[in-house]
């Protein structure tokens, strides 16, 4: 199949806009948590019901009016995921302006870009540390004033708007239609500057609207709540704090991943939204745990059995009643404690950003929790396609969501079409003619479209390595199974004009000490452990297993070991975790070539 289409659900008058949602939510439940706060230091969640925070975006969006903010003018904010940026992004639509977010973790360089690109007037930052990185560039934008979270910027703009009449507010809250703009998300980007993604009140708004109808089970059942870790700089996180205004949940925020084990036991969502590798080093942790105890093996049976239990359900008749009751062993030794570490009534997770795999959806499927795979960009407002509640193909990323169209180009590119599409990029008009043609955004991504309309992601259409002898191999495939092992962080195969396939390693910083612990070895340090023959043999045997997935010709012939590993803070990743490889394979060509005994010739 090469094209399928999800028709429309939910169609909305095109003269509201996001401010209508929450308007909307105080209406039908103005007593009902819509979040819960967990100041530092404190055990307890507090709950804080939607007509409490309408009064506080109103009171917040008065201060941004005071603070001289004109309706369409741009409110940038730079923080970690907490209440206040939630607050922060409603009171800024409430006043009529255009909220951008900046990564916590931005350079100065980069905090100038966006500021500049996108014509900043007020500047939002969560501590005096955000606050000097910014003040580096300031000069060189029109930025008028930088208030900090830390220090009582949200007290203060309620103090300053004290003045600013209802009027007022309700006025520039009804301004934009649909079609106006709400934000620009600047992409974390793999190379070059990031482009200004401009999303409208309506790509939101159509789309949330139309993920609750099909995904209701999920997100708006009576108790449904979620714990958001992810940064709310990125698409992802941000989509799912609209859709939980209008689908009725409870969400909470949580800033420091170090904390999330336990935060997740205290909130204890029912859906958990994530990227692979979070799912990854869950596993991997669970596993070491069981070692260190003593419990590998049984450990690996019940990992085993959950999975062989998940594949069995999409078998005619489901699973035996021998594979039910070992199901039911395996759980009663070792699954409950995963559910229990995701706080014991997570029964659903929307998993994106990169492919997650087989072996882990049927783990976390035989663990007990519902993953529903997702795929989308930063230009589709989050999700483009999701597996549903009710029909689930786990490999897949889903079918195209309501109002939604994907299509496979005749090079293997997918396109998406719909409601949740970007307008175009802020200010660059040559990179909008090449992404959008027609109303069809180019994706940059390599797909298939099943006879059901489900989605496989296959690989990045510029990430295509071609091997001296022809052969275009994409690396996902390999560098998501690797990637896999406890004690790898990350994976970047290599092969580009080269006679074989090879790949750079990092290994991880968590997952070592445990690993060396389950095996009876010593404490050592990254660089000792990259020598040890325990941990080069295991190595060897997970590329060897993953090698299994492709033919001779895409196969890893050999592999090295990079002396430091690839994180945000030192620019080889992205904010979403993806990797940069044009940075990596430039920074480290010195190891790339010697995987090869010399750089390309010719």
């Amino acid at each position: 199949m090469d094209e399928f289409t999800s028709p429309l659900l939910i169609e909305t008058d095109r003269g509201k806009n996001l401010n209508d949602l929450l308007a909307a939510r105080v209406a039908s439940a103005p007593e009902k948590a819509l979040y819960e706060v967990k100041p530092e230091g404190a055990s307890e969640w507090t709950a804080i019901n939607a007509r409490e925070v309408q009064a506080r975006v109103r009171a917040v969006a008065k201060g941004l009016v005071a603070k001289g903010v004109q309706p369409g003018d741009r409110v940038a904010i730079m923080s970690r995921t907490r209440y206040e940026w939630s607050l922060l992004d409603w009171a800024a639509w409430a006043a009529g302006a255009v909220p951008v977010p900046v990564y916590e973790t931005s350079s100065a360089e980069q905090v100038q870009w966006i500021l500049t690109d996108s014509d900043v007037s007020l500047l939002v930052v969560e501590t005096p540390e955000h606050r000097a990185v910014a003040e580096e560039v300031l000069a060189d934008t029109n930025v008028r004033e930088t208030l900090v979270i830390d220090e009582g910027a949200v007290d203060a703009l309620v103090a300053a708007g004290a003045d600013v009449t209802d009027d007022e507010v309700d006025r520039r809250g009804a301004l934009a239609g649909l079609d106006d703009l709400a934000t620009v998300i600047y992409t974390s980007g793999t190379t070059g500057r990031p482009k200004g993604v401009e999303l409208t009140h309506g790509n939101f708004n159509d789309l949330v609207l139309n993920a609750i109808e099909e995904l209701g089970v999920v997100v708006s059942s009576e108790n449904a709540r979620t714990l958001l870790f992810m940064p709310l700089a990125h698409v992802f996180a941000r989509f799912i704090h609209v859709l939980v205004v209008p689908a009725g949940a409870v969400m909470g925020h949580t800033p420091d991943t170090r904390t999330l084990v336990a935060d997740m036991g205290t909130f204890r969502p029912t859906f958990i939204l994530s990227v692979p590798r979070v799912f990854e080093k869950v596993y991997n942790s669970s596993e070491q745990k069981a070692a260190a105890g003593g419990k590998s093996a049984i450990f690996q049976r019940a990992a085993k059995t959950a999975i062989v239990y998940s594949r069995a359900l999409d078998t005619p008749g489901g699973p035996s009643l021998w594979l039910r009751l070992q199901h039911k062993v395996a759980d009663l030794l070792v699954l409950h404690k995963i559910r229990n570490a995701l706080g014991g009534q997570a029964e659903w997770a929307i998993s994106g950003g990169a492919p997650l795999g087989e072996r882990l959806g049927h783990f976390y499927r035989g663990v007990g929790l519902k993953v529903l795979e997702g795929y989308g960009l930063t230009e589709t407002t989050a999700p483009a396609t999701v597996n549903r509640p009710e029909l689930t193909k786990i490999g897949t990323v889903g079918r195209p969501l309501p109002g939604s169209s994907i299509r496979i180009a005749a090079d293997g590119e997918v396109e998406i079409k719909g409601v949740q599409v970007f307008r175009g990029y802020h200010g660059n008009e040559t990179a909008t003619a090449e992404a959008l043609q027609d109303g069809w955004f180019k994706s940059g991504d390599l797909g298939t479209l099943d006879e059901d309309g489900f989605l496989r992601i296959t690989g990045r259409k510029k990430e295509i390595i071609v091997t001296a002898g022809g052969k275009n191999v994409a690396p996902a495939v390999l560098e998501d199974r690797l990637r896999a092992h406890p004690l790898l962080s990350q994976v970047v195969v290599v092969g580009d004009q080269r006679p074989f396939i090879g790949a750079l390693l990092t290994l991880d910083p968590e997952g070592v000490p445990g690993w060396l612990a389950a095996h009876g070895k010593p404490a050592m340090s990254i660089e000792e452990a990259a020598k040890d023959p325990d941990v080069l043999e295991s190595l060897d045997k997970a590329v060897e297993k993953a090698n299994k997935a492709v033919s001779r010709a895409e196969s890893i012939r050999k592999y090295r070991i990079l002396p430091t590993d690839l994180t945000i803070a030192n620019g080889y990743l992205t904010p979403k975790l993806s990797v940069k490889r044009s940075v990596v394979l430039k920074d480290f060509a010195g190891e790339v070539d010697a995987l090869y005994d010399g750089p390309v010739q010719g």
